[in-house]
């Protein structure tokens, strides 16, 4: 099983949701196989629960599996280091302090491991205290460039913009962007983005030559009824990346 997540053009993957191990294949076949599937590990009440489940999903998806945490919840960051550092995943979701524990426990530096940070509405600047303590205390406010550095001391493969709340923080993700692109660092935008936003953001990185990005789409190309990802969605999502990068 490949540990390297499956790059449209070397460039782009998606990360959208997985309902079910059969909603993760039908993704996974829409998206030509450029995408890593998130399995949320708070669903889970145990380590040997979320490993024995999560390993169906590697099985049906080439290993395309992205452990989350739900919903960017920091209390969830030692479980998904944990299971991360046994199952071997493509994709590995961390809030900015996790990010070393999980490099450790994989053992390897090939699987991505973003680390979160989040706007501070002032552009160049991001909040980097988004762990289970430091996320209740005051924000961590240092330049984008001092928290890629940062995160690369500890292991970590990008930064994950969270919430971009679609183009609302717009000229500071540009920044952000441009950041990752000088230091040779992996973006992640994630937080509102839809089929309406999805190709402006996505826009903005590539002008941006930033070497790999990884969009997140959850919530808006989810099925209210059934909780699935719609697979024609996602088939979408690819249209317009591959109309991007053309």
């Amino acid at each position: 099983m490949s540990l390297l997540p499956n790059y449209l053009e070397d460039r782009i993957c998606l990360n959208v949701l997985a309902n079910s191990v059969e909603n993760a294949k039908a993704c996974y076949e829409a998206a030509e196989g450029h995408v890593v599937l998130g399995v949320l590990s708070k669903n889970y009440a145990s380590d040997e629960a979320a490993i024995t489940d999560m390993k169906s999903y590697q099985a049906a998806t080439n290993n395309a599996l992205s452990v989350g945490l739900g919903a960017g919840d920091p209390n969830q960051s030692q479980m998904v280091s944990r299971i991360s550092g046994e199952l071997q995943p493509q994709h590995v979701n961390q809030v900015f302090t996790g990010v070393g524990t999980s490099r450790a426990l994989l053992g390897q530096t090939e699987t991505v491991i973003n680390g979160l940070v989040s706007p501070t509405g002032k552009a160049g600047y991001v909040n980097i205290a988004t762990g289970p303590l430091s996320s209740q205390g005051a924000a961590g406010i240092v330049p984008i460039e001092t928290a890629i550095k940062l995160l690369q001391d500890m292991g970590g493969s990008s930064i994950k913009y969270f919430p971009m709340k679609g183009l609302a923080h717009k000229e500071e993700f540009k920044v952000v962007a441009e950041a990752c692109a000088n230091y040779d660092f992996y973006l992640e935008p994630t937080g509102g983005i839809d089929l309406e936003n999805f190709e402006e953001i996505l826009q903005i990185a590539v002008d941006a030559g930033v070497k790999k990005i990884i969009p997140h789409v959850y919530s808006s190309i989810i099925d209210s009824e059934t909780g699935d990802t719609r697979p024609e969605d996602v088939e979408a999502l690819l249209t317009m990346c591959m109309r991007v990068l053309s």
